[in-house]
């Protein structure tokens, strides 16, 4: 069994990392791989509309990572994002990347796969529940069982400015904890 995490930050190791790390740990705890993706180390361009894919699925007239990273999904068990708050929403690398998914969805390829979500906003009102919502947006047009923690309605949510501060936000580490628990419970039940 496996979970393939995705950070949609343009920062490779900043407090984004950090939640996803904690909710992977959790994950890993209960015996289940962990892949990673850094979408900073990567190039997703946004989809253009021209429904090449459409009867071919995974075929794309846009010469970059898309398709490398939809194959990678479609291997997993579970899907894990990560994104910061960029003004009340998703980073233009991970929206860019659910744009392009309509290569895998008319086919309900991500179906049942367990999903969470994880975000950090520069204030304790940052625009995570916005971030989240968009996840969770994603996650339901592609018919995926969604996980969300006991702790955060949504996903989970941290708050941290400055690399590293999401790491002295105890609630925003436990909703991340809390989350990696549910995911792993959800895969283990199938």
């Amino acid at each position: 069994m496996k979970v393939l995490m995705i950070n949609g930050s343009p920062r490779k190791r900043g407090n984004t990392q950090a939640l996803l790390g904690a909710a992977a740990k959790e994950i890993k705890g209960r015996g289940i791989d962990v892949d990673q993706i850094s979408l900073a180390e990567l190039r997703v361009e946004p989809c253009t509309g021209c429904m090449a894919c459409s009867d071919k699925p995974l075929i794309c007239p846009i010469k970059d990572d898309g398709v490398k990273v939809f194959k990678r999904m479609l291997k997993a068990d579970g899907l894990l994002f990560g994104s910061p708050v960029y003004f009340g929403g998703v980073t233009a690398q991970l929206k860019a990347l659910f744009d392009r998914s309509i290569m895998v969805c008319q086919k309900e390829d991500l179906k049942d796969k367990v999903a969470g979500g994880v975000t950090v906003g520069g204030g304790a009102h940052g625009g995570q529940e916005l971030a989240l919502s968009q996840m969770i947006t994603f996650f339901g047009l592609h018919a995926m069982r969604i996980a969300v923690s006991p702790v955060e309605i949504l996903g989970a949510a941290g708050t941290g400015d400055k690399k590293g501060d999401v790491l002295n936000d105890k609630e925003g580490m436990a909703s991340a904890r809390s989350l990696g628990k549910r995911m792993a419970d959800m895969l283990l039940e199938k």
